[in-house]
């Protein structure tokens, strides 16, 4: 609390808009700091998501028929582009549960009564996630080699399309960690942030393309996985990463799905923003 209570005591700068940017890296300083110095935080929020990449590489991979072909390492071609996009999502719980823990230490409180942005304690925790979101998807992205994951094997990629394969996965988890603010906001407890951020989490990464191919899916099930946000993202991975499982679907986040992906990701954060920076406002007044 120190160097957040030195940081603002300087006097606030005349431009708000520069008080907001410099008070919301303050914040995520802070929360770097925290998860720096609370190691295991960073250690679990990695061991699940390299089990699924273990568990449907082995257990499922041979079952799996992609583009025609049963080849274990064609279905972890397809496959990784929905464990990254899941691993970035279910960041969400963890947004939630430390702003709800916060909460409920009095922490808040505590920022209320420095002269600091409102919306610059949401906005630094959301960063701060985005940070460790980063880091988790460098480590899954070398598991992920290791067993046998590639790029563009037949050279229809490239760096740069790979890194913004990775941007866009960063949005879509920056996107969601918004809305794990709102849920952080919205409960009493950092457990009950934690269940509210995952249980709907699940039919939002499973009705998708994620895992398997939408074709198979009977015709109204597709359609709600081929407009989720959340395929969109997936689908998009995959053309940039040049993986297969590219969809033949007619629906336009499928056809277009990077400028989809874009404009899903910064819908939710307008959105979600808004609301959870209203609903910081309204629980700390």
């Amino acid at each position: 609390m120190s160097a957040v209570s030195d940081a603002v005591q300087v006097t606030a700068p005349s431009n708000p808009v520069y008080q907001s940017i410099r008070d919301s890296l303050v914040i995520a300083k802070r929360n770097l700091i925290r998860m720096s110095r609370i190691p295991e935080m960073v250690i679990f929020g990695l061991i699940q998501p390299i089990m699924f990449v273990v568990l449907f590489t082995y257990v499922f991979g041979g079952s799996m028929k992609i583009g025609g072909s049963t080849s274990p390492s064609a279905y972890t071609n397809f496959l990784m582009a929905g464990i990254f996009a899941q691993t970035v999502t279910f960041a969400t719980a963890g947004a939630g549960a430390g702003i709800a823990d916060d909460m409920h230490k009095g922490l808040i409180d505590r920022f209320r009564s420095l002269p600091m942005a409102r919306g610059a304690v949401l906005t630094g925790r959301t960063l701060a996630d985005l940070v460790q979101t980063a880091l988790t998807l460098l480590v899954l992205a070398a598991v992920a080699l290791m067993v046998g994951w590639r790029v563009g094997s037949d050279g229809s990629t490239n760096a740069l399309r790979v890194i913004g394969a990775f941007g866009l996965l960063l949005l879509l988890g920056y996107a969601f960690t918004w809305i794990g603010a709102l849920i952080g906001l919205s409960v009493r407890t950092p457990e009950a942030a934690t269940s509210g951020g995952l249980i709907w989490l699940f039919p939002v990464t499973f009705i998708s393309n994620a895992f398997v191919d939408t074709s198979n899916m009977t015709p109204w099930l597709r359609h709600v996985a081929d407009w989720n946000p959340f395929s969109a993202t997936v689908q998009a991975c995959r053309v940039l990463f040049a993986n297969p499982g590219v969809s033949t679907s007619d629906a336009w986040p499928m056809q277009h799905p990077v400028w989809a992906s874009v404009i899903y990701s910064v819908l939710i954060v307008v959105i979600f923003r808004t609301l959870a920076v209203r609903k910081y406002r309204s629980a700390t007044a």
